[in-house]
């Protein structure tokens, strides 16, 4: 194991390829502008550490990251890499996360257009994102404790679980296959669009047009505010607490029970799924 304690490195591929490395108080900065400081590399830790230019982690196997800061000129810090356990630490520059599998992040903070594309086995821990694209085309995601604000968030997103999460984002989970949300509170407009297999549980949603043309979609007592034209063209079975402002058009075979419906709207020649007001 090569340890390596403070220190500056501006340096083109500055630790590349090596097999056992250890580092703390490091920082990847300066006039050199050097790209790709651990690239090629494996069992990696670095602890307490600076990173401030682009590219550090590429096609690398086995990461420990503790304590780190990445600012926002660290661009696509993680790419192409297995075995990450990230904590504690700060993640800064866009494109932060793609193409990697098994990661595992706890207590991470986020600012990263474009974050966590096509990554495949991750878990989320008490971590804050703020992303414009978030998680685009990735599967198998645990989340516990996330708080994220957003714009297109989870996106052909597969196979996950969210428990006792805080979503503030618009057009999340459209066409998302599998995916399990717990215990959390979603605000945003036009949600899970074309998702197919989608199921709330005891969650808040807000915002106008949620649930429209899903498949197979389940909401268990949930609460919905502010929701206007909820389930156009669904099929969805849904147990839901207090008001909905107005449903529009579910399918044949859907079964809504709610408290009370502002206005039911059916204006398509096909039939309508039942809805149940509870009494």
């Amino acid at each position: 194991m090569k340890k390596i304690s403070g220190g500056t490195y501006d340096e083109e591929r500055a630790f590349y390829g090596l097999n056992g490395i250890e580092a703390e108080n490091i920082s990847i900065d300066g006039p050199k502008d050097g790209e790709s400081a651990f690239k090629e590399c494996s069992d990696v830790t670095v602890r307490d550490s600076f990173f401030n230019l682009r590219y550090p982690f590429w096609h690398d196997h086995g990461l420990a990251l503790e304590g780190i800061e990445m600012t926002d000129k660290c661009r696509a810090a993680i790419w192409y890499s297995d075995n990450i356990d990230i904590r504690d630490s700060k993640m800064h520059g866009i494109k932060a996360l793609r193409e990697c599998v098994n990661i595992k992040m706890t207590n991470v903070d986020v600012v990263s257009p474009e974050f966590g594309w096509s990554v495949d086995d991750i878990t989320l821990n008490n971590v804050t994102i703020e992303s414009e694209y978030l998680f685009l085309r990735s599967k198998n995601l645990k989340a516990e404790k996330l708080s994220m604000k957003g714009k297109y968030s989870f996106q052909y997103l597969e196979n996950a679980e969210f428990d006792n999460c805080e979503f503030k984002t618009k057009d999340a989970f459209w066409h998302s296959k599998n995916v399990t949300v717990r215990n959390s509170h979603i605000d945003g407009e036009y949600l899970a669009w074309y998702s197919e297999n989608l199921t709330l549980i005891n969650c808040v949603i807000e915002g106008t047009q949620p649930l429209c043309y899903c498949k197979n979609l389940k909401l268990i007592d949930c609460k919905m505010v502010r929701c206007d034209l909820s389930f156009e063209r669904s099929e969805v079975e849904a147990n839901i607490l207090g008001n909905v402002d107005s449903i529009k058009n579910p399918l044949q075979n859907s079964h809504i029970i709610v408290d009370s419906v502002g206005e039911i709207i059916h204006d398509i020649d096909a039939p309508l799924g039942k809805i149940e007001i509870r009494k």
